[in-house]
């Protein structure tokens, strides 16, 4: 029944298995990308900027699942638990994460739709637009955006938040922000997960944020090369403080030896301070001068 069973395969999905087995195997990276509301023209835009760095795949669910379950991994099984939507199979040598930032680099921004929840507060701002008077004066007042005529054209008077951050974009909201050419969005391939066969690890969640990832790295380095440093870990960046270090405790430990004593900062001679200071001499010839004249007036 089990040879019936694999001669009613078409030859098709057979071969389409094998190749996803041949990927998966041969290959460090095999990365999950949400791929929903991508356009198919931009679809492929983006696999061709990929083209030399990862291999984009779409095969069927059931397809892919039996080339996970046929793969020489065992870890790469569980990139299973992983799908939900829309989703592309990438391929690739890079690290996952650099594979990952990758894929960052190519979104471009996209109009807002009804529906979208918003990244941001999606604000409309003041300023002179391009928009004509008409149907978009009621549009933009039923927003509660204050606008005026200047030239022909409509000015907005107040900038006006028309989406507030996790809530879901209106309709008339996605209307004006798309006519005033405003993209809060982009679009793209949005990593979810990725086996990684140089760490044998699946990682789950991939959240990229560059700016974030290299404030934190500074802050991380900030701290370890101290701690290196007093542990006496030695590499490139701790030798030169170390060895200052040890020249600071070199001359500390003569000077104790030797009997030397420590230097002190010298302070200025006392008869120099006596020089500027106001001499008490004054002062008293003030205070007898001072009574000399409340004597003359009273007597």
């Amino acid at each position: 029944m089990e040879h019936k069973a694999v001669e009613n395969i078409p030859k098709k999905k057979i071969e389409a298995v094998k190749e996803l087995v041949d990927l998966i195997d041969n290959k460090r990276t095999v990365l999950i990308a949400d791929i929903s509301n991508i356009p198919g023209s931009q679809f492929q835009q983006i696999s061709k900027k990929l083209r030399g760095k990862a291999i984009v795949k779409v095969p069927k669910k059931n397809l892919l699942f039996r080339a996970l379950n046929d793969s020489k991994k065992e870890v790469v099984k569980d990139l299973k638990k992983q799908f939900r939507g829309a989703t592309a199979i990438l391929f690739s040598d890079m690290d996952s994460y650099e594979l990952a930032g990758e894929l960052l680099k190519i979104k471009s921004p996209s109009k807002a739709k009804p529906g979208q929840i918003a990244p941001i507060d999606l604000e409309v701002p003041e300023g002179p637009t391009e928009l004509v008077p008409g149907p978009a004066i009621s549009e933009l007042g039923a927003l509660g955006i204050q606008i005026i005529i200047q030239g022909g054209k409509i000015e907005i008077k107040e900038s006006k938040i028309v989406a507030e951050a996790g809530k879901e974009v209106s309709q008339g909201a996605a209307d004006i922000l798309g006519k005033l050419n405003i993209m809060p969005f982009s679009i793209g391939f949005n990593p979810i997960s990725a086996y990684d066969s140089e760490d044998d690890t699946v990682y789950v969640e991939m959240k990229i944020n560059p700016e974030e990832v290299k404030e934190e790295l500074l802050e991380a380095y900030s701290r370890a090369l101290p701690f290196a440093v007093e542990i006496g870990y030695v590499s490139e960046d701790t030798i030169k403080p170390m060895i200052t270090k040890a020249a600071a405790y070199e001359r500390k430990l003569i000077k104790v030896i030797t009997g030397e004593p420590e230097e002190v900062i010298e302070e200025a001679p006392k008869e120099e301070v006596q020089e500027d200071a106001p001499k008490e001499e004054t002062k008293e010839e003030e205070k007898v001068d001072t009574g000399a004249g409340l004597a003359s007036l009273f007597g």
